[in-house]
């Protein structure tokens, strides 16, 4: 057996490490969207914006349900939000256990989170594209969900040392 390959013992118990990494990074996502909704309210207490309920819209429809352009279902509005922030969370955790951490980390996360966002609303036809919108909602999206990765990644960094960062593959070929 080659030194850089995993020993029969290790193969098997990384995709157990993988799943409590996930967990923990779920954990570190519900944190974060915590984070995330303080930052919002004390937003909107100083801009006076309303809250958005195209995320409860966008889940409403991925369950076949039509809930219209005005609907305020603020109870599915927490289950999307939290939802999202376990399920992108436990992402966050595999890297943190893998070695992907950090300011990086949390940057390539930020992407991650507005893009699984406007995937989900734009498929579903309750969103618009980003590019659509006026620049300043634009900015308050970018702030909160950059604020939702950085104290992800905080947590989850703090909650799971890089056991899983592996050497191998450090070069394209």
């Amino acid at each position: 057996m080659n030194s850089r390959e995993p020993s029969g013992a290790h193969r098997r118990s990384r995709p157990a490490a993988v799943l409590r990494a996930a967990g923990a990074g779920a954990v570190a996502g519900l944190a974060g969207g915590a984070v995330m909704s303080v930052g919002e309210k004390l937003e909107q207490a100083v801009t006076h914006r309303r809250d958005s309920h195209v995320p409860a819209r966008a889940l409403l429809a991925l369950l076949g349900r039509d809930p219209g352009d005005a609907a305020t279902p603020v109870v599915w509005n927490h289950v999307m939000h939290y939802g999202t922030a376990a399920t992108l969370g436990a992402l966050r955790g595999v890297w943190a256990a893998t070695g992907i951490r950090g300011a990086h980390a949390n940057a390539w996360h930020t992407v991650v989170r507005l893009g699984f966002d406007q995937t989900v609303e734009n498929a579903t036809g309750v969103g618009a594209p980003p590019s659509t919108w006026p620049a300043a909602e634009l900015a308050v999206d970018v702030l909160h969900k950059t604020v939702f990765s950085v104290a992800t990644g905080v947590v989850a960094d703090r909650l799971l040392p890089p056991v899983l960062q592996s050497r191998r593959g450090r070069r394209s070929h």
